[in-house]
This record gives C-alpha cells, structure tokens and sequence, in this order.
C-alpha cells in the first residue's frame, strides 16, 4: 500500500505531545518509534492482503500503520480513550486509502469477548503487565484467531513458549499449550521504544490446533490442576493437588489412574499428562 506512511520518533513524540500523553507503567505504555521493527514483527507473523487481524493496544498506531501497509483489515483494542479517538485520525492523515480497513474498540482488552468479523491473527505489541491474561483472554474467547505474533517481556515470552522439564517452564507455558504450539521469534532492542523500558522484548508466535483438547468444562479443570500444581512448584503433585483431589491419598490414586508418578512435579508434565489428571476430577 504506497499511501502508508509509518510513525518515526518525531511522529511518536508530535502525537503524545498532541494528547498530553504521557506512557506509564500502569497501562505497560512503551510506544514503538522504530519503522524496521514494526514491518519486522509484520513480516514474521505473515501478515498478508485480506488478512483479518486484531490488535491489542495499539498506542498511538505504529503497528497499526505496519498491518495496513501490508494490506491486512485491523480491529484495534484500545483502553485509553485519548488514544483511541486519535487513532482513526491518524490513519485518516498517514495512510488515506486504508482507513476503511481500520476498527477501533475502546475497551479493556479483558472485558472483550465479541468484535466484529473474525479475526485469523493476532498482532500485538502486549502491554507487559497484562500480556499473559490477555493472550489467554482472546484464544479462549475468539476460536477464529489461527495464528499470531506477539511482542512481550523477554522473560514471559520465554515461560510462554517453554518446553517441559525447562527452569521456566509453568502455568502460562501448559494453558499456552491447550490452545497451540509456540515458539521464539527474535528478540528486540530496547532502543526501538519510547520511552526506552528496563526490560528487554522477545516476538513469540503461535499456530492454533485444529482442535482443542476438549470442551470448556475439561479446559476450566485442566487450568485449576495447572494452577494447583505450580503454586507450589517445589512439592511432589500428590502434594500440590491434594487440595484439588481432597487430600494426598486421593491425588495419588487419581494420578496413578492417569498415568502420572505422584512424586512428580508440574514442571516435568505436558499439557496433555494435565489433561489426563482433570479427567480424574
């Protein structure tokens, strides 16, 4: 799309000056100022012409203007209302012929379990503080998201794609798991934001499974036993789930049934060894 004109540094800092907009901690605001980054995180989650893409906390539109350029419809999730109303006005200025493509909801993220269309991707520069109950949020809530990248907290993308037996493997790691695969896409410096964080950023992506693993009654006791387990990851499961099972016996016994050592930990199963033992529940 040739009209499309990204957002540089002097732009960032025009519209935040324009709103009386200053990024805080609170709503995890770290604006992208850096035009490769953004065609970057584009060009890995495959972003094509006629995709149907949401995105999560647009801010003031860097990534907004990247998913446009690339031909993508975007429905842009935005809790603060300043930015919110701005958006549209600056796709309106920097990118004319795709304002049509361009849907703002202001709303927390959390709150939102309808948008218009269906999205098929999911692209977003996550506010850090939220990312994992949000990305949680909108797989459970919008089965037509297929696939995505997602920009986040080094050390939360890392939990999020981990593997079993890995120091960083836990809960976000096993409920990512009972939506799809995932995987590390590249890290990113701190010099593309503003203002610059003190964390540093990783791309993670994912591809949705054909199917889930069950229905959402098998989906809700299979997070409660994630949940049991790694709330105190250091003891034995038959342990850890005796409060889920009513008492240490019973969780050995029911363990046993799905296959399961009950002096393992959480941190040594796969999603589908916590499937096994909710279907104990």
């Amino acid at each position: 799309m040739t009209d499309v004109r990204l957002l540089g540094p002097a732009e960032i800092r025009d519209l935040a000056e324009l709103l009386d907009v200053t990024p805080t901690k609170k709503l995890g605001q770290n604006f992208v100022i850096d035009a490769n980054t953004v065609r970057r995180i584009v060009r890995v989650a495959g972003v094509e012409a006629g995709d149907s893409v949401v995105e999560v906390g647009p801010g003031l539109g860097s990534l907004t203007l990247g998913l446009l350029e690339a031909g993508a419809s975007v429905v842009a999730v935005e809790i603060d209302g300043r930015l919110a109303r701005q958006l549209p006005v600056t796709v309106e200025s920097l990118a004319p012929s795709a304002a049509g493509r361009l849907s703002v909801v202001h709303r927390d993220a959390l709150t939102v379990t309808e948008l218009a269309g269906e999205p098929t991707r999911l692209v977003a520069n996550l506010p850090y503080n939220v990312s994992v109950p949000v990305l949680l949020h909108f797989l459970e809530h919008f089965p037509s998201i297929r696939t995505g990248v997602v920009m986040v907290q080094a050390e939360v993308g890392q939990r999020v794609a981990a593997e079993p037996g890995s120091k960083v493997y836990g809960s976000p790691s096993v409920k990512a798991a009972w939506y799809g695969r995932w995987r590390t896409a590249g890290t990113v410096s701190r010099q593309v934001f503003w203002p610059v964080p003190n964390v540093d950023s990783i791309l993670v992506g994912f591809e949705r499974h054909e199917t889930e693993p069950g229905d959402e009654a098998l989906r809700a006791r299979t997070f409660a036993v994630v949940d049991a387990a790694f709330q105190q990851r250091r003891k034995m499961l038959r342990q850890s789930l005796s409060s889920v099972f009513g008492d240490a016996a019973s969780a050995s016994a029911a363990l046993v049934r799905a296959g399961v050592e009950p002096t393992e930990r959480g941190e040594q199963l796969t999603v589908d060894d916590f499937i096994a033992i909710a279907r104990e529940i």
